[in-house]
């Protein structure tokens, strides 16, 4: 490894004003770093220089100019810029692509155009998020600004819809880990535990209108939330806790602090943000569901609010050979939604 580490965002910025664009200075294109890596969301570190990382650049032209532009690429790479290889992975890291198409294989739909409440269920958060962070270096075909800021976040009921359906996630388990930890099934109350912490730190993305990342960036995705260190202490502790009844007093503080926040943001009426019984059993829950519940019945837009209530295909499937596969993603979503 190299033993002074440069951001992949900073490395690939001056590789693209230093190298590529003076190679395609003549042909009218837009650039950018977006799309996979960890460098996009800058979750990287030295540790991801090991493979496929090194300056990287996804330069959009007329497809018509795809094989031009690509020569010149070739012709004018240094063999390293920056201290890294300029080849790595086997290929060289500039991306030479058409917009719609790299969108569509990116999404599973073209973001320039209208966008249907099946093209933002079916687009797994992981690959909004990689869309929409990472830096437009230029932008002369007008192609990228436009599209990222359509996709910035979901549409107002669309927003409500996806809560709706995370808050029913916690409401179908709430209970459970003090049920297992009652007869005894210690491992099974941590498992359930393990879920609820998942699905809380999902949430408080989503309230907070960020997309969560995929498992390995998802702490870390949290982490940078401003105001989130009491809720994370709460769900550290609640995963560190050895009886079951611990585990549901740290969890009933998590909740808490995120039924507070869903009052704060004022998409239904304010809701009462203390535990409770569930049911007749001793076991304390938030009642989730009437959060879903109030927030289904707060959207007005009849399309969204006859969806079914799955939310989108990040809270219903959990294959990354499903996630990571646009095509998949869209055909299970469409069939999860017109059943």
């Amino acid at each position: 490894m190299m033993s002074s580490f440069v951001p992949g965002l900073e490395l690939s910025r001056d590789f693209y004003a230093e190298v590529v664009r003076p190679a395609v200075a003549d042909v009218p294109h837009s650039a950018a770093l977006i799309g996979a890596g960890s460098e996009v969301l800058e979750f990287d570190t030295e540790r991801s220089t090991d493979h496929d990382w090194g300056p990287r650049v996804v330069l959009f032209v007329a497809g018509e100019l795809a094989g031009k532009v690509r020569q010149a690429v070739e012709r004018a790479l240094p063999p390293t810029f920056g201290g890294y290889p300029t080849v790595f992975g086997g290929r060289h890291g500039v991306e030479v692509a058409e917009p719609g198409g790299w969108f569509t294989r990116q999404l599973g739909f073209d973001p320039r155009r209208e966008i249907t409440p099946l093209d933002w269920l079916s687009a797994p958060w992981q690959r909004l998020a990689e869309v929409t962070s990472g830096e437009v270096f230029h932008d002369g075909l007008g192609a990228l600004e436009e599209a990222r800021a359509a996709l910035r976040w979901y549409p107002g009921d669309l927003w409500r819809h996806v809560l709706a359906a995370q808050w029913r996630r916690l409401a179908q388990e709430e209970a459970f880990p003090g049920r297992c930890g009652e007869v005894g099934d210690d491992l099974g109350s941590a498992l359930v535990t393990a879920r609820l912490v998942r699905d809380v730190v999902r949430l408080a993305l989503l309230m907070r209108r960020r997309y969560p990342p995929y498992s390995k960036w998802l702490g870390s995705g949290f982490a940078r939330l401003s105001g989130s260190a009491e809720l994370g202490d709460s769900l550290s502790a609640a995963l560190a806790a050895t009886d079951w009844r611990e585990r549901e007093r740290h969890l009933c503080r998590a909740y808490e602090r995120v039924a507070a926040l869903h009052n704060r943001l004022a998409l239904t009426e304010p809701l009462e943000s203390s535990t409770r019984c569930h049911h007749a059993r001793p076991f304390q829950v938030i009642d989730a569901q009437r959060f879903a519940d109030a927030l289904t019945a707060s959207i007005t837009d009849p399309v969204v609010a006859g969806l079914p209530p799955v939310g989108s295909v990040d809270q219903f499937a959990d294959s990354a050979d499903l996630l990571t596969h646009p095509g998949r993603c869209r055909a299970v979503t469409r069939a999860v939604l017109n059943p």
